[in-house]
């Protein structure tokens, strides 16, 4: 950290909401009166005021703008939107990267909110992320994404000062004031035992892969492994895939690729087209796997689109239908995991895809509902194929993925894997 002062950015449009950002300033000052609160302001207008660390020009001028403050004003809302994002992201991220703020805070609206949250997203997992707004009550997920940024409902509007909005700020700035303590905190004993920093593995899971994956998570766990699950539901797909471009993780046990289903089909669970493709750009050692790609996920029953009806439908619980995917989508899915994992990997000789040959999810096992030993084998035939000519090897397991002997096989390859990374590095 550059400075022991902990130091706290805040984000927002400041000309129109002055009164409620110099509100939320002081009471982060209240809460703790050592902290450096930057107040940055990525409004639309310039104004001026003593409290204001970086002024409306400053954050224009970090977007690489180059027209005058009419032409700026002339621009669409959206494109004035995009201008601001750039500016305060970029400042944002240089203060974040020099080690000079430990929290980021915002409040607005949805275009408050827009501005605040994208700067967040740019800011690396962990460091902490609060928003006051007036959104934060309905679906959430295209602010926060896949990121750890922390939503706080206004109640009322963010339009004037009164006592339940002061009431939320006053919660927010006590909330954020402690988050960078506990940051600071911890990156201060980071620093102590970095050496002693135990290698990350990042393994996907879902409620029907849960058996075989808790049984790997415990076989690294032994071995001294740091292990991140990450639930496939579209996020946490997402969220692996950030982690791995931070360079957090050492190793994928990617067993739960369900969420390509999802995106295949158009269920609720998709990751988009990048899913498959970070550990294999990074040249990370990693297993691939087909977990719960029998199935594509929908809210309540009827919530399921009306063209899929007439389907093999499954109800998880009253909040999840799943439906079994046919012969048809199971050779598209096995076709996209070769395409991505073929055009991306870096270094192919780190990556493998394991096939559980008797029931890639626990309820396609036989004798279970989605067992369908036709649409599995072209999912598997499709993979080998479109594999074939690299060196991505393909490796056939006969028991199912929640088999306790195939959790501790995939387990002990992928620590071959990351050794033979080792390996290469020291010879």
């Amino acid at each position: 950290m550059a400075s022991s002062q902990i130091s706290i950015a805040v984000i927002g449009t400041l000309d129109t909401k002055l009164e409620e950002f110099l509100y939320l300033r002081s009471q982060i000052l209240e809460h703790d009166p050592s902290v450096n609160v930057i107040l940055i302001d990525a409004g639309r207008s310039m104004i001026e005021h003593e409290a204001i660390t970086v002024r409306q020009d400053d954050v224009l001028k970090a977007s690489g703008f180059r027209g005058d403050e009419d032409a700026f004003k002339s621009l669409p809302r959206a494109d004035l939107v995009k201008t601001m994002i750039s500016g305060a992201s970029a400042i944002v991220r240089q203060l974040e990267s020099r080690g000079e703020i430990q929290a980021t805070i915002g409040l607005g609206g949805s275009s408050g909110t827009t501005i605040a949250s994208a700067v967040m997203r740019d800011l690396p997992v962990t460091f902490p992320k609060l928003i006051v707004s007036t959104v934060a009550s309905s679906d959430t997920s295209s602010y926060v994404a896949e990121t750890d940024i922390t939503m706080m409902y206004s109640v009322v509007d963010i339009a004037g000062l009164n006592e339940v909005l002061k009431a939320v700020v006053d919660n927010a700035a006590g909330a954020i004031a402690g988050m960078a303590k506990a940051y600071a905190k911890r990156i201060e004993k980071s620093q102590t035992r970095a050496s002693a920093t135990k290698k990350g593995i990042g393994i996907t899971m879902f409620g029907v892969t849960t058996k075989g994956v808790d049984a790997a998570r415990k076989w690294l766990e032994r071995r001294g492994f740091e292990v991140y699950v990450f639930h496939a539901t579209g996020a946490g797909g997402r969220a692996m895939e950030r982690l791995i471009r931070e360079g957090r993780l050492h190793g994928v046990l990617d067993l739960t690729t369900t969420e390509l289903a999802d995106e295949l089909v158009g269920g609720v669970f998709s990751a988009g087209e990048d899913r498959l493709t970070a550990a294999a750009k990074a040249g990370l050692p990693q297993i691939v796997s087909v977990g719960a790609l029998d199935m594509v996920n929908f809210g309540p029953r009827d919530t399921v689109p009306r063209e899929f009806q007439g389907r093999k439908l499954y109800e998880h619980n009253p909040s999840v239908t799943l439906m079994r995917t046919t012969e048809q989508e199971c050779q598209e899915q096995g076709r996209r995991i070769a395409q991505r994992l073929r055009e991306n990997c870096t270094e192919p000789e780190l990556t493998e895809v394991w096939l559980p040959l008797r029931g890639i999810s626990a309820i396609a096992v036989e004798g279970q509902a989605f067992h369908d030993k036709v649409a599995d084998e072209a999912l598997f035939t499709a993979i080998k194929r479109g594999l074939e000519g690299s060196a991505i090897n393909f490796v056939e397991v006969d028991s199912d993925i929640n088999d306790a002997s195939w959790s501790e096989k995939v387990a002990q390859r992928l620590n071959e894997l990351i050794e033979k990374k080792g390996e290469r590095r020291t010879a």
